[in-house]
């Protein structure tokens, strides 16, 4: 029997050029040689591989149904070469390549200066942000880190590492104070205009308020209600009404004068906040490095990762 050799990392990097660009000839301009060189690395590899890759026409060029399924196969292997090369280099000299962060819509804006910082340290780390409240899918949606504020879905598939606590506390704009009245008391609330967060779930978040050191939860009626935590601190800038807010987002706003705390004495423990990366997978280098500048930022208490199957939920995360 005659052994069948193995694809050359060249018939794999000329098909991965072709599968991207869509033309041998592009493919041939991305990798620096000719398109009839391409072409017989192509031709090579379907012959090793007994199919055909490729449906070419005098218009376009698409990947078969075996294409497809070897076009996954050679991106994972080659983004492990890659990757490791990458992580080779950065024990040598320095952090290098795009680290991918989700981040809440409002409380993701405060770690500017954390990235900033990154930054200055590794001037070859780049970073591509989302900003957004809904729960994301590190695997399905491509993120390297996903941070969240609030208790993890029920049977996630996640690494998780705590970052930090926050607590909840009642905000307002002095305008909206100046002309309503001061708030002496929770039971004042009532003649007050409320802000009110909906959360993923589709349910409007309730107040959890410390009414002489027990925890009860109000629902006001709102006037208005939002589905983005940095409208949600806009609206009350902008003098809507009162809300409450996590206190590590709103601090900016009140330095600033922008926002006043309000019956600080009814202030509660707030919801964790957690970074996630997909289970089973090596943190990258950079990845990592990312992850601890977040959590010094942030101070965070839990520094030890762990792996979870998700734990019930007392309030969706955002």
């Amino acid at each position: 029997m005659v052994e069948r050799a193995d694809a050359s990392i060249s018939e794999i990097s000329a098909f991965e050029a072709v599968a991207v660009e869509g033309s041998f000839t592009k493919a041939a301009e991305s990798l620096g040689t000719s398109k009839s060189h391409v072409g017989k690395l192509v031709q090579r590899l379907e012959a090793r591989l007994s199919t055909r890759l490729f449906q070419r026409t005098t218009r376009a060029v698409r990947l078969t149904e075996d294409g497809e399924t070897y076009l996954l196969a050679v991106q994972s292997a080659l983004g492990g070469l890659r990757e490791a090369e990458q992580e080779l280099a950065a024990r040598r000299d320095e952090v290098v390549g795009r680290v991918r962060l989700d981040l809440p819509s409002s409380f993701g804006r405060l770690l500017f200066p954390a990235i900033l910082a990154l930054r200055q340290q590794h001037p070859r780390l780049t970073f591509e942000l989302g900003f957004s409240d809904k729960m994301s899918d590190p695997v399905a949606d491509g993120w390297d880190l996903v941070i969240r504020i609030g208790e993890l879905p029920k049977d996630s598939d996640m690494t998780v590492r705590k970052l930090c606590d926050t607590r909840f506390g009642l905000y307002a704009s002095p305008s909206y104070l100046a002309a309503r009245g001061e708030i002496r008391s929770i039971a004042d609330l009532a003649q007050h205009d409320a802000v009110i967060f909906r959360g993923p779930s589709g349910r409007l978040r309730p107040w959890a308020l410390n009414d002489g050191g027990e925890v009860r939860s109000i629902a006001p009626s709102p006037v208005v209600v939002v589905e983005d935590g940095q409208a949600l601190n806009d609206a009350l800038v902008s003098g809507l009404g009162i809300s409450q807010l996590i206190d590590r987002i709103v601090q900016p706003l009140v330095e600033s004068g922008r926002l006043q705390h309000v019956l600080p004495a009814a202030d509660v423990a707030g919801l964790p906040v957690h970074a996630m990366i997909p289970a089973g997978q090596k943190m990258s280098l950079r990845t990592r490095v990312v992850l601890n500048q977040l959590a010094e930022f942030l101070n965070g208490a839990e520094t030890a990762p762990r792996a979870t199957g998700g734990a019930r939920a007392r309030s969706r995360a955002r």
